[in-house]
């Protein structure tokens, strides 16, 4: 059974080890970057680079796309030289990016146009969960646009369709207020046993096993113990995603307090320079705010 192509734009930090897995599952990949260095390394593992996003989706069974966020995705797919106008007709249009819902939602309808397929299919796990295939993939679109693109999501990760257009994107900003809220109660715990006298690699080894333990607490818990920020996903785009969450609330007629107050943490995270570092980050920001050594 032949693989459809491919057209991938957007090779970042998840773009990039994306790309990979769909080679090693032996998908023809056209990938392509808005800073052509950062797609020029995938030329080792097979994908053909492209000079622009237009060239990689011409002809195209499916479009993958992995930009930052909503009006970049817009602009490149749907633009004057709009990528999504150049796959062939029926090709399927994933975006995988987080973006807000009515954005998925109008994007859904430009295909639907166009006789194109359409999927938001926003993912969760970061660098490594991208890097070992392993993705939490959530979908939204119809049954038969899930099933022509299932094989494509599977090499990246675990799919689950939940619901219509733009529930992907719905169901990523739940992912994203938990893990942001998560991520400042780690960290204020972190922060207590240090200042009460512990151990902080201690106390993160002890509670490993416990309700507290998660992908969050190993992970993130350790890059705040070793002051280690490298981006897998940056404080900038964290924030990107609370504000998205919290005004997609406030339209439903909702108030998410705790949301706000985390949201408050990383826009001062941001505002004091540090948004291109990894959202661990954070306990960065809650020293400031206790007038402690960085």
């Amino acid at each position: 059974m032949s693989h459809p192509t491919l057209a991938f734009l957007g090779t970042g930090i998840m773009g990039a080890p994306m790309v990979r897995c769909l080679r090693r599952a032996g998908f023809p990949v056209r990938a392509w970057n808005r800073s052509p260095a950062k797609a020029a390394g995938l030329a080792a593992d097979g994908a053909q680079i492209m000079d622009n996003a237009r060239a990689a989706a011409t002809d195209a069974d499916v479009l993958i796309c992995m930009l930052s966020d909503g009006p970049t995705c817009t602009e490149v797919l749907f633009g004057d030289n709009g990528a999504a106008w150049a796959l062939r007709p029926g090709a399927l249009v994933i975006v995988m990016s987080s973006i807000p819902v009515d954005v998925a939602n109008d994007h859904a309808r430009r295909c639907a146009e166009r006789g194109l397929g359409y999927l938001d299919a926003p993912v969760s796990g970061g660098e490594r969960g991208a890097r070992e295939g392993n993705l939490a993939i959530m979908v939204g679109g119809t049954p038969d646009a899930f099933e022509q693109g299932r094989a494509v999501l599977e090499a990246m990760g675990r799919p689950v369709l939940v619901g219509p257009a733009g529930t992907g994107e719905l169901a990523k900003l739940v992912n994203q207020l938990i893990v942001a809220s998560t991520i400042a109660t780690v960290a204020e715990g972190l922060l207590l046993a240090e200042r009460g006298g512990a151990d902080p690699a201690k106390v993160h080894q002890a509670l490993m096993g416990g309700f507290v333990d998660s992908p969050i607490w190993r992970q993130h818990g350790q890059r705040m113990i070793d002051d280690q920020f490298a981006p897998g996903g940056p404080a900038k785009w964290q924030l990107k995603d609370t504000r998205t969450a919290l005004a997609h609330a406030q339209s439903l007629g909702l108030s998410l307090p705790v949301g706000t107050l985390v949201d408050g943490l990383f826009s001062a995270l941001v505002d004091a320079g540090d948004g291109d570092l990894d959202h661990a980050a954070l306990i960065r920001q809650l020293r400031r705010h206790n007038h402690l050594p960085e």
